[in-house]
């Protein structure tokens, strides 16, 4: 399995809106009502997406050309981290994770926060994210958890 990190263009919003909503309505609704997995759902439509590619760096991580992976640095925050369920446990995620650690260090950033979902609360921890604290978007809630770069 050949994984390729590029950042992503706006011809990808559709890839990026698609694997986006399947690991939203597969993977993290275990943890969320379907209501509130519609209402995040409704954040990553393809404008959505579009939108998002102008206000952060957006990576995809493809297999074979096909999107299967993004992920996103805005300033020091990472956003938007989604791997297609069909190829979760393969360490794309990581792959990811650690590209932007590397942009990050490039930028000059010595700190990385992350808005987790309980999800991936344990994917952020095994990374070496700590959690600082909760916060609830109505009933959704939300872990925010930070890591220390070492150059």
């Amino acid at each position: 399995m050949d994984v390729q990190i590029r950042n992503a263009s706006d011809s990808d919003a559709p890839a990026i809106s698609k694997t986006i909503i399947n690991a939203l309505r597969e993977s993290n609704a275990r943890d969320y009502s379907s209501d509130i997995i519609d209402q995040v759902v409704q954040g990553f439509s393809v404008p959505a997406v579009l939108r998002m590619l102008t206000e952060r760096q957006v990576l995809v991580a493809t297999i074979d050309g096909h999107i299967v992976a993004t992920a996103s640095l805005q300033k020091n925050i990472i956003r938007s981290v989604f791997v297609d369920p069909q190829y979760h446990r393969r360490g794309i995620g990581r792959h990811l994770i650690s590209t932007i650690e590397s942009i990050a260090l490039d930028a000059g950033l010595s700190l990385l926060n992350v808005p987790s979902s309980i999800t991936a609360e344990g994917f952020y921890a095994s990374l070496g994210f700590r959690k600082i604290r909760d916060e609830y978007y109505q009933s959704e809630r939300t872990i925010i958890m930070a890591k220390m770069l070492m150059p």
